[in-house]
C-alpha cells in the first residue's frame, strides 16, 4: 500500500495532518484459477489466470482506525483451460463431453467477465504515520456475469460459444487477503457453481466450483 500523509513540526513535535486517515481504497490482483468438484475425468491444464481490480470505501470502525469494513465495486476476468468441450447440437442446445486423449485439441477454455460486490472486514496495524504494515482482510464477494464464452481448437476445427446462459449469472464466495506493505496473499473460493443446473456432462450437473489464489495489491 502506499499513502502520504502531511504533517508539520511544531516545538519539536510531529502534528498528524490527518488524525482521520482511511486505507486501501483501491485494489488490483492477479489470480490463479483452479476448479474445484470435478467431475470424474476433468482436468485442467495449462495455466488459468486472473484479473481483478476496484475500489473499495474503508469505514474504519474503532478510534486507532486499524479495524474497519470496506464495500467496493469492481471488475473481475477470469480463464479456466480444462477438457470439458462445450458444444452445441444440431437443435442448438449446449451439450458437453470430456476430451480424453489431449492430444485431439490445442485449446480448450472457457472465459467469464464480472462485476463484483466485496465486502471486508479489515484488520490492519497502520497508524496515520505508518504506510508499511501488516493486514489482514476477510470476507464475502457477490459478483454478477457480464460475459462468457467458451472457445477449443484441435481436430474437430473451431469452436467458440458467447454468453452461454448454463453459466451461473450469480457468482459468490468467501475472500481472504493477509500480507504485509505491497505484498498479500489472495485467497477465493466460491460457494456456487460456475454453470447452472442446466449444464449436464452424462446426465449429471457440472458442479464445478471456482477457487482462486493469487496475489492482492492494495493503493490508496
Amino acid at each position: 500500500m502506499f499513502s502520504v500523509h502531511l504533517c508539520y513540526s511544531q516545538e519539536d513535535s510531529l502534528v498528524v495532518a490527518d488524525a482521520h486517515y482511511k486505507e486501501d481504497q483501491f485494489y488490483i490482483g492477479i489470480s490463479y484459477n483452479l476448479l474445484g468438484n470435478k467431475p470424474k475425468g476433468i482436468k485442467q491444464s495449462g495455466f488459468s489466470t486472473g484479473l481483478h481490480f476496484g475500489a473499495i470505501k474503508d469505514m474504519p470502525l474503532n478510534q486507532n482506525r486499524n479495524i474497519a469494513l470496506g464495500i467496493g465495486l469492481g471488475y473481475s476476468l477470469n480463464t479456466y483451460n480444462q477438457n470439458l468441450l462445450i458444444n452445441k447440437d444440431a437443435t442448438g442446445r449446449v451439450v458437453y463431453a470430456i476430451i480424453s486423449d489431449t492430444n485431439f485439441y490445442t485449446k480448450n477454455r472457457f472465459t467469464t467477465q464480472s462485476v463484483e460486490l466485496p465486502i471486508e472486514f479489515r484488520w490492519r496495524t497502520s497508524t496515520p504515520t505508518e504506510y508499511k504494515f501488516w493486514r489482514v482482510y476477510t470476507g464475502f464477494t457477490v459478483g454478477y456475469q457480464l460475459f462468457n464464452s467458451a472457445k477449443a481448437k484441435g481436430d474437430f476445427g473451431n469452436l467458440k460459444i458467447k454468453n452461454s446462459t448454463d453459466f451461473s449469472k450469480f457468482q459468490y464466495g468467501l475472500t481472504l487477503s493477509a500480507g504485509y506493505n505491497t505484498w498479500n496473499l489472495y485467497v477465493y473460493y466460491g460457494l456456487d457453481p460456475v454453470f447452472s443446473n442446466k449444464a449436464k456432462l452424462l446426465n449429471n450437473a457440472v458442479e464445478m466450483n471456482a477457487i482462486k489464489v493469487g496475489l492482492m495489491f492494495y493503493v490508496l
